[in-house]
């Protein structure tokens, strides 16, 4: 099958090195041992080295030739592993190519699998289909050694940046920040247009006085993810200021937008947001700007706290970055 053409140059002109500049700065807040910010439960459900991915992952690294592992394998404290984008890949050969062996694109599939739901799995594979012509054209990368307390491999490529890593980084939801999105621009069509929904039911809930909190006319730097920790200033309206019922739908807007992912990384988000103080500690904001259709339902929305930042941009298509994690919870690297 032949690579789609859709252009992209929306995508392209997110300023890369901004971007990495603030997940950097995120990464650095994570590595701040002893930083003094909150400490999780001392046991939490969250994804482990013998995880059915992470398993998956394992014989996937094991299968590789010398060759292979010069070209896609990196040290854990390699810095591309914190870096993301909407639009780029790590490494160079694809999926789809005779790079990699039938055996090998089976276990990316596993892992693709294992790391997300099952609606999740089915969700992407219809948005890489669409934005890039299916897995075959997004890339691999492996930081570390896998079956070690440091290891991470990653998915990425246009729209997508998946993660499995054991919780080698423990405290950091998903391995650390991810992407998704979705080039259709046709808001109905488009296949997070679900999230939209769910996260304007908890505007539509908002009085007259909630909503003119909530409502901000300008959006910041979709790529503007840096967890800002206890001391941060957030937009929008204080789930802290709802009323139990809304506070309730809010929880069930988490529970919404966690879905496409596996158990264990869900439930290990909800409890760093837990130990961050819970959803009263988190804001939501919605943009005037980007109002597709002049609908007022808002396209582009954020929920931010001290350790949780979910920016979705859905005009004019779906770019959304995830950042979750606690500070000062970061495991030394073992495989530099």
């Amino acid at each position: 099958m032949t690579k789609p053409s859709r252009s992209c140059h929306d995508c392209d002109s997110v300023d890369r090195r901004d971007f990495l500049k603030v997940v950097a700065a995120s990464a650095s807040t994570l590595g701040a041992v002893g930083s003094g910010f909150w400490t999780l439960p001392g046991a939490y459900a969250a994804p482990s080295p013998t995880s059915a991915a992470e398993t998956a992952v394992g014989r996937f690294y094991n299968s590789l030739s010398a060759a292979q592992k010069k070209t896609i394998c990196f040290g854990f404290n390699d810095p591309l592993r914190q870096k993301i984008n909407a639009n780029w890949q790590i490494t160079k050969p694809t999926v789809g190519t005779d790079f990699y062996s039938k055996e090998q694109r089976q276990l990316v599939d596993e892992i693709v699998r294992n790391v997300t739901s099952k609606d999740g799995y089915d969700r992407l594979q219809k948005q890489m289909e669409f934005d890039s012509g299916g897995i075959r054209e997004y890339s691999i990368a492996v930081f570390g050694e896998p079956g070690t307390s440091a290891f991470e491999w990653e998915l990425t490529g246009r729209h997508l940046t998946l993660r499995a890593d054991g919780n080698s980084v423990d405290g950091v939801a998903f391995g650390g920040p991810i992407v998704y999105g979705h080039g259709e621009e046709t808001p109905k069509e488009n296949l997070f247009y679900y999230q939209t929904q769910q996260v304007n039911e908890v505007f539509k809930a908002l009085d007259a006085n909630q909503a003119k909190s909530a409502l901000v006319a300008t959006a910041p730097n979709e790529a503007a993810v840096a967890l800002q920790g206890p001391s941060g200033k957030f937009s929008g309206i204080p789930v802290s200021q709802l009323s139990a019922d809304q506070k309730g739908l809010v929880e069930k807007t988490l529970q919404v937008l966690l879905a496409p992912y596996r158990q264990e990384d869900t439930d290990e988000a909800m409890e760093i947001v837990k130990a961050a103080g819970g959803v009263d500690k988190l804001h939501m904001a919605f943009y005037q700007q980007g109002d597709l259709e002049n609908d007022k339902l808002w396209d582009i929305w954020r929920v931010e706290g001290p350790a949780f930042v979910w920016h979705f941009r859905g005009a004019p298509h779906v770019h959304a970055y995830i950042n979750i994690g606690v500070a000062g919870q970061q495991k030394a690297a073992t495989n530099s």
